[in-house]
């Protein structure tokens, strides 16, 4: 900047300085906004960032400086932030604008804002951490006047900041504070106008997604989250959250692909009784015919009979190996051999319902494995209680009934003696109803 033209600039700060001192002291809220606003205007045409920064800093420090005056500085010049030369410039601004709004309830939402701007630009730089421990700082849940989707936003960036740098002990704890119900609440009803006293709710800027969009997004980092676990039976319930979205639903295109995850997700959770509700769910869907390959694959696991893995494998191996240029991405890196483990499971599970007792090496023939790996599976499942039995090793033989103690013997012959005598009065009742019958057919 030219000298000539520096001090014409100081200048007229200087008077605006005058005016911006009377009307503070006065207690003038519009005289000392408008003060304000235009002292950084006028840096702001000059381009001289530098004074820029010293005048926000300067007059949010004024001795009595009215709280209305800070936040239309703040808001004003962060409008400038998009016209800045270049990315020192910027972060310099957004850091006195973040250092001025700091401890300032009038002005947490705009401090959030900030902060987010800030953690893209370290984003966009590589320093992923940093940039994470930004949006940290920021608690937008206790921010009553920022608009419901705004603060969902904010939330799933601190979420997907967490899962890039892979902290996810953090990346559950902010997950948490959103709850999957704010998805489901009615955007068609009318909003209340606030009643006096009440905190203004601001409408969200043009950038946040809505509310859909934001559901959206908050499963496809839950998936993210819950592969790092391999926990398939709560990845497919987030892929199910997804199907359940009208935009997905649709489009044949959309929803094809989340129904495949779905069906493979099931058929890699281990057997409990939510998987097995979710199991017939599925199954009951319309749009399962659309794709009958997986429809087949989902009926074969609630049918009673063994399933040899080596003809399943060969028939579904190029649609698990497709699944990699499907929506969504390919499946987690061991789904394969879980698969194998799944079929194993529910062979033994099949058997056990239909076998009482059964010798070792049978049952390792049943189930196409060595002794050895059957003993081991049914040692496993033992242990996580999705079965009871018990081994004669020096016998070889399995035996999957339950051992019942006295009480449950003499349970089981009351029931019994109940149903008993409960038939025997059933059968006097018809007895005795047919010989009325009959006396009255001999009167007439």
């Amino acid at each position: 900047m030219q000298e000539g033209n520096r001090g014409n600039l100081e200048t007229e700060i200087d008077k605006l300085l005058n005016v911006e001192k009377q009307m503070r002291l006065a207690g003038d809220v519009a005289g000392t906004r408008k003060a304000v606003t235009e002292i950084l205007q006028l840096c702001f045409e000059a381009k001289d960032w530098k004074l820029l920064n010293e005048q926000i800093v300067n007059l949010s420090k004024k001795r009595g400086q009215l709280k209305q005056a800070v936040t239309a500085m703040v808001q004003q010049a962060m409008q400038y932030i998009d016209e800045t030369p270049d990315i020192e410039t910027r972060i310099e601004l957004i850091k006195t604008l973040n250092n001025v709004s700091a401890g300032k309830i009038y002005v947490e939402i705009e401090r959030a804002r900030l902060i987010k701007k800030l953690a893209k630009i370290k984003e966009e730089q590589g320093l992923i951490a940093e940039a994470a421990d930004l949006m940290q700082e920021v608690a937008v849940e206790t921010f009553g006047a920022m608009a419901k989707t705004e603060k969902i936003a904010f939330i799933l960036e601190q979420v997907r900041l967490c899962l890039d740098r892979q902290d996810y002990v953090r990346a559950q704890i902010l997950s948490r504070k959103i709850s999957p119900r704010v998805f489901d609440a009615d955007t068609t009803k009318e909003k209340k106008k606030p009643k006096e006293g009440d905190n203004v709710v601001e409408e969200a800027p043009a950038d946040i997604p809505s509310l859909l969009e934001l559901k959206r997004i908050y499963y496809e980092l839950m998936i993210r989250y819950y592969s790092h676990n391999s926990d398939y039976l709560e990845i497919c319930r987030c892929y199910k959250a997804i199907y359940g979205i009208p935009s997905v639903k649709e489009t044949p295109a959309h929803w094809i692909p989340v129904l495949r995850k779905i069906c493979w997700y099931l058929v890699l959770s281990p057997h409990d009784h939510m998987q097995s509700s979710l199991l017939n769910s599925t199954l009951e869907d319309k749009n399962l015919s659309e794709i009958p390959h997986f429809r087949l694959l989902l009926k074969q696991l609630v049918t009673m009979e063994v399933i040899q893995w080596t003809s399943l494998w060969t028939a579904y191996r190029d649609e698990f190996e497709n699944e990699k240029n499907m929506l969504g991405g390919s499946l987690v890196d061991k789904a394969a051999e879980d698969l194998r483990q799944r079929i194993i499971e529910h062979n033994i599970l099949v058997v056990s319902k239909y076998y009482a007792r059964i010798t070792l090496k049978r049952l390792a023939e049943l189930l196409c494995l060595s002794i050895q790996e059957t003993e081991k599976h049914l040692s496993d499942m033992v242990v996580s209680k999705a079965l009871v039995a018990k081994i004669d090793r020096p016998m070889g033989i399995v035996c999957f009934q339950v051992a019942k103690d006295s009480n449950d013997i003499l349970n089981s012959w009351s029931m019994n003696l109940e149903k008993l005598l409960d038939l025997v009065e059933k059968s006097c009742h018809q007895i005795h109803k047919e010989t009325m019958v009959h006396k009255a057919a001999l009167k007439v």
